[in-house]
């Protein structure tokens, strides 16, 4: 026993210098906002697929789409745009932005059948996704439920429903930014 004692008596002289020495000389780096880190630091990341892999539905601008949804084509298109924010509960749906900012325009994107699901810190990320456009009006529950997952509205009536355009996603590509 007489030897363990100045073992442990070194190991813990050891362990105190090295956690000194590891948090001296360095100060934090302030953290960058989400869009300067995006617009500074393109991902080299290859981008995660969930659900079916993307076929050849024709590309549509984001911004496109979203000027004029009565326009909205009746068939699978591929949209590319940012993930501006993500259900927190299971990844079941995410907000489709041309930016991150909430006053950017953007739409819901929901899995199709409820498949497959996204990552939930997806937010922030570069996403294409393929599916079916869809402009109809949300129960109320149903804008009740996802408010609580966090998301939101544009369009709410007064009676708590909401008019959304929506695209109902059979394949997803994305793209960590961070």
């Amino acid at each position: 026993m007489s030897t363990a004692r100045p073992h442990l008596a070194l190991a813990c002289l050891a362990l105190a210098f090295c956690s000194l020495t590891a948090c001296t000389g360095h100060e934090p780096k302030p953290a960058l906002p989400l869009t300067a880190a995006l617009s500074t630091a393109p991902s080299t990341k290859p981008p995660e697929s969930y659900g079916a892999p993307l076929g050849t539905a024709p590309a549509i601008e984001l911004s496109r789409l979203l000027a004029d949804p009565k326009q909205a084509p009746n068939h699978p298109v591929q949209v590319e745009g940012m993930v501006r924010q993500a259900c927190t509960r299971r990844g079941c749906w995410f907000e489709l932005a041309t930016a991150l900012a909430q006053s950017a325009p953007g739409c819901r994107v929901v899995l199709k059948d409820h498949a497959f699901f996204v990552p939930l810190d997806s937010a922030g990320s570069q996403v294409r996704v393929e599916g079916q456009v869809d402009v109809n009006t949300v129960p109320a529950a149903q804008v009740a439920h996802m408010e609580s997952e966090g998301g939101h509205f544009a369009n709410k009536n007064a009676d708590g429903s909401a008019l959304e355009l929506r695209i109902v996603a059979s394949g997803v590509q994305l793209r960590r930014m961070r």
